[in-house]
């Protein structure tokens, strides 16, 4: 259990530590193979800096991260007190590591899950990992632009009470789009069937720490929260938070996830990584005021697609779905096809012809994010935006590329991914049990599971996701997605 930090929150303790052991001159008969040698390693060092290559350390040193009142104690004590967390731990493979352990951890609690159908792909490859059943709630789904956004406590509770074996309850919220489910009604439904509600907070790190932001999912009462740190919160790509609750499943789930994070922890985690995910909290807990810009910038993006008036802001039209209970400003989704562009195209064009990096598209939208703190030029995006030409008829039926529905369950998604196995054309798979889990990346969300029916919805889709320009299908047996791997029966 996490105990009280007499340190504030001004303060970074490993990052510090980090800093103040690298400023030493060391002679280092130790890894990483680098040394620290800027001299014999100068192309390295004029890639990553000279700074980064001493603050490049190999774990479990005395004065950083050995002791129960060590730097890393400090700062992962620091980061509970931040999130209001019971107990936290640093992830040095992001969200997706965080949402395995969650997974293997679970797996200790029964061999049955209730699961978001949209959770990401990670997710699954916890379910493969623990062995565990999967049944799926099924989001709410904008058909007109195809996105999936969150469930409903309603239908949370339905499921669950289908599945009253049930160990745990897995969601997604906020959604890529900026979606945010209400995170207090889902808690009080899954408590209420006494299990968990385990929630992938992937894109909501940044929640709660500033009036005008959601609240986060800790804050709401979720049990265990997976955090993507890096995302919008401010840390180095790859770093990742995992906070305990302090619901009335701590006690159990504390252990097996400490027990699951040993099983899973790299023994070479990336000081630079740790480091990053300190100062990450440092700021988002202690500069508020510096949100102020990120809101002011969203805001007006959003004012000035609504005032020139060729595209539109998808959140605007979220008051329709039942499930979303608030709206991340810090997301900006963009209706393109509005605009005559489809959002694959406009994602490629404001990078190639306006130097604008967006962080997604899809065939009817491309999603802007800006990070706690960021202040990026609105005035600049919304130019290279309406400087887009028009290549499409607007709102054309083209652009309607539907998400197709899942296919029935044959099998546990463990049991089909160890399966003898073949790969076939894609047309011969439609009838058959998928293999694979199969995702339109981003937003990483599977399309077909291992052990669920491949169908012929679902081969279109991936086909048609492979071909457009920037599309890509993770797990995908071939690029272009000629091929799927399926179960072979059995004799």
């Amino acid at each position: 259990m996490s105990i009280p930090n007499p340190r504030p929150q001004t303060t970074a303790p490993y990052a510090e530590a980090l800093t103040a052991y690298a400023q030493k001159e060391w002679i280092r008969l130790i890894v990483p193979g680098h040394s620290a040698d800027e001299r014999t390693f100068g192309s390295l060092a004029g890639f990553a800096g000279g700074t980064q290559l001493r603050q490049d350390v190999t774990p479990l040193l005395d004065g950083l991260d050995l002791g129960a009142d060590s730097p890393m104690a400090q700062a992962l004590q620091l980061a509970a007190g931040a999130w209001g967390a019971r107990r936290t731990w640093f992830l040095t493979a992001g969200a997706s590591q965080g949402n395995r352990i969650a997974a293997i951890a679970l797996g200790s609690l029964g061999d049955h899950l209730v699961v978001q159908r949209s959770v990401h792909s990670s997710v699954v490859d916890g379910l493969v990992l623990n062995g565990m059943r999967a049944s799926f709630v099924q989001p709410t789904v904008d058909y007109e632009l195809g996105i999936a956004h969150g469930v409903t406590a309603d239908d949370l509770a339905a499921t669950l009470a289908e599945h009253p074996d049930a160990a745990a309850a897995f969601v997604v919220t906020p959604s890529y789009f900026g979606a945010v489910a209400d995170v207090r009604a889902l808690t009080d439904v899954a408590h209420a069937a006494g299990v968990p509600l385990i929630v992938d907070e992937a894109w909501g790190a940044h929640l709660g720490f500033h009036p005008d932001l959601p609240q986060h999912a800790i804050a709401s009462g979720a049990d265990l929260v997976i955090s993507s740190t890096h995302k919008l919160g401010g840390s180095l790509t790859q770093s990742a938070m995992l906070h305990l609750g302090h619901g009335p499943f701590a006690d159990v789930l504390e252990p097996l996830i400490q027990r699951a994070f040993r099983a899973s922890q790299s023994t070479s985690e990336s000081a630079l990584l740790l480091g990053s995910l300190d100062l990450a909290r440092r700021r988002l807990a202690t500069e508020t005021d510096a949100i102020d810009a990120s809101l002011e910038a969203a805001d007006l993006m959003r004012c000035q697609i609504r005032t020139r008036g060729r595209f539109s802001v998808v959140s605007d039209g979220f008051a329709q779905f039942p499930d979303i209970f608030a709206s991340d400003p810090l997301h900006l989704a963009i209706d393109t096809r509005a605009g005559g562009i489809p959002g694959h195209e406009a994602r490629r064009r404001l990078m190639k012809e306006h130097e604008v990096m967006v962080e997604m598209a899809t065939n009817t939208t491309i999603v802007a994010v800006i990070g706690a703190g960021a202040a990026p030029d609105a005035g600049r995006f919304i130019d290279a935006l309406h400087a887009l030409p028009v290549t499409i008829d607007q709102g054309q039926d083209a652009l309607q590329l539907k998400l197709p529905a899942p296919g029935e369950t044959r099998m546990a998604p463990r049991q089909a991914y160890f399966a003898s196995s073949r790969t076939v054309p894609a047309e011969q798979a439609i009838g058959q049990i998928s293999a694979d889990s199969l995702a339109a990346y981003p937003p990483g969300i599977p399309n077909v599971l291992p052990g669920e029916v491949v169908t012929s919805e679902v081969v279109s889709f991936l086909q048609a996701t492979a071909a457009t320009q920037g599309g890509h299908v993770r797990g995908a047996a071939d690029p272009a997605v000629r091929t799927m791997r399926i179960v072979t029966p059995a004799d």
